[in-house]
């Protein structure tokens, strides 16, 4: 009788454990070398780092993610699914027994890096944010809080998730590809993004866009040691891109913001000059 409760109680506690692992993202390690994590955007697959991979495989282990939810990965039932994936991240550094990994992001990856940094600023090497800021919900007005966000309607988690549920999956392609057009030159590319919003899962869409447009990390951009690199899009302008990014980033002491000529993936549009960037910042000391 004493074996069964000990293998119950035994059971039990692997049961609960189980219950409470979540993955939140799938992860490619390619290439040998000082460790880089890349972290794509707003519902595209690693695979929208392909050929930056290409580009730094010779020299570094590069450790590619695709966040639980988006494109081919699968969704995870968590509540804060941003702040899941942040924290499985800093788990998983730790447990690879990364050496001050570099971070790259773009989009919400830039921001998730943000997070990371700031969450753990000894743990993390310098790192790249492509066209990503603190808190996206006040990049026209600085004045905007958090708290005026999550008051506004439009941010109402349940009913943005069930706005994405209920756009049709006709015409879904087509219509991405076409607002992609504002964000990517090429129109390719612009309908691989949008072929990975629609593999995504509807509840994560809805879920991280209010998560993010609801999290400021303005103020804890103070607590980075590391340096970091902005490299951010045209905004109207570029004296318009100069004045937002000052703005968003002002508390981070270790930054340079460089302007590209380019639409947000930065990364398509001007590779050549995108490289040459990353490459720079990476060499130096």
């Amino acid at each position: 009788m004493k074996n069964l409760a000990a293998f119950l109680l035994t059971l039990f506690f692997v049961c609960s454990n189980f219950g409470q692992t979540t993955k939140a993202f799938e992860i490619k390690v390619i290439g040998k070398g000082q460790p880089i994590l890349l972290i794509p955007g707003y519902s595209c697959s690693g695979e929208v780092w392909n050929e930056t991979v290409e580009h730094l495989k010779s020299n570094y282990e590069l450790h590619v993610l695709t966040l639980a939810g988006f494109a081919t990965a699968q969704p995870i039932d968590e509540e804060e699914i941003l702040k899941t994936v942040r924290n499985q991240i800093i788990q998983y550094v730790k447990k690879q027994k990364l050496q001050k990994p570099i971070l790259i992001g773009h989009s919400l990856g830039a921001f998730m890096t943000l997070w990371l940094q700031s969450t753990e600023p000894d743990l993390f090497g310098k790192s790249i944010c492509v066209d990503g800021v603190p808190f996206i919900s006040a990049l026209y007005n600085p004045l905007t809080t958090a708290e005026s966000i999550k008051k506004d309607p439009q941010f109402d988690k349940a009913k943005v998730i069930e706005n994405f549920k209920n756009l049709p999956t006709e015409g879904y392609i087509e219509n991405t590809t076409k607002a992609m057009a504002y964000q990517v030159s090429d129109s390719v590319r612009a309908r691989q993004i949008a072929h990975w919003s629609f593999q995504s899962d509807r509840r994560t869409l809805g879920s991280t866009i209010v998560e993010m447009s609801t999290t400021d990390l303005r103020a804890e951009l103070s607590k980075i040691k590391q340096n970091i690199l902005v490299l951010a899009s045209i905004l109207g302008t570029k004296e318009n891109s100069t004045k937002i990014y000052n703005e968003q980033y002002e508390l981070l002491k270790n930054k340079t913001i460089v302007i590209a000529d380019s639409k947000h993936f930065i990364m398509y549009d001007q590779p050549k000059w995108f490289y040459a960037q990353i490459d720079a910042f990476l060499k130096s000391n």
